[in-house]
């Protein structure tokens, strides 16, 4: 499923220029390139965010408009990681809540390690990101409730 995404991550770690050609790749028509492009690029970011910023506007607008559930976890744990001013976090928050309604058991698992990282940066925003936790825990899939309580850990702690 993932092809060579580590292989190409690790090119793109060692040779950043290369990213925003990896971001391209998220705007596809292949909706398998898509999901590989969107899995390197997470995989790319987790140490690198800082090469997310000039694309917030658009990955923001991805993330609102996509149906395909693997760009939809890829971005979910992504554009947490951006540097969000207060009307783009709650863009990112709605995008978020939409994917915890989603088909798909991996995407309400990665909305919320979304919302809970986002909530880790902003105060105000934790007591209702607890909610949703608690309620993952008691009636989410298996994963989710499993990470549910991960992330309740780290918020109440």
């Amino acid at each position: 499923m993932i092809g060579r995404s580590d292989q190409v991550a690790a090119m793109v770690s060692k040779a950043p220029e290369l990213f925003p050609e990896l971001i391209a790749g998220l705007w596809s028509e292949d909706p398998l390139v898509r999901m590989r492009a969107a899995d390197a690029a997470e995989k790319v970011t987790r140490k690198k965010r800082e090469l997310l910023l000039p694309y917030k506007r658009e990955l923001l607008g991805l993330m609102a408009e996509t149906e395909q559930q693997e760009l939809r976890w890829h971005l979910a744990a992504m554009v947490p990681r951006l540097w969000l001013k207060t009307r783009e976090r709650q863009i990112a928050i709605s995008s978020l809540n939409r994917y915890l309604e989603d088909g798909s058991s991996i995407v309400k698992t990665s909305a919320l390690q979304g919302l809970a990282d986002l909530a880790e940066d902003n105060p105000s925003m934790r007591p209702r990101v607890i909610e949703i936790l608690r309620e993952a825990t008691r009636s989410g899939t298996a994963a989710m409730k499993a990470r549910g309580r991960k992330l309740l850990i780290r918020l109440e702690g």
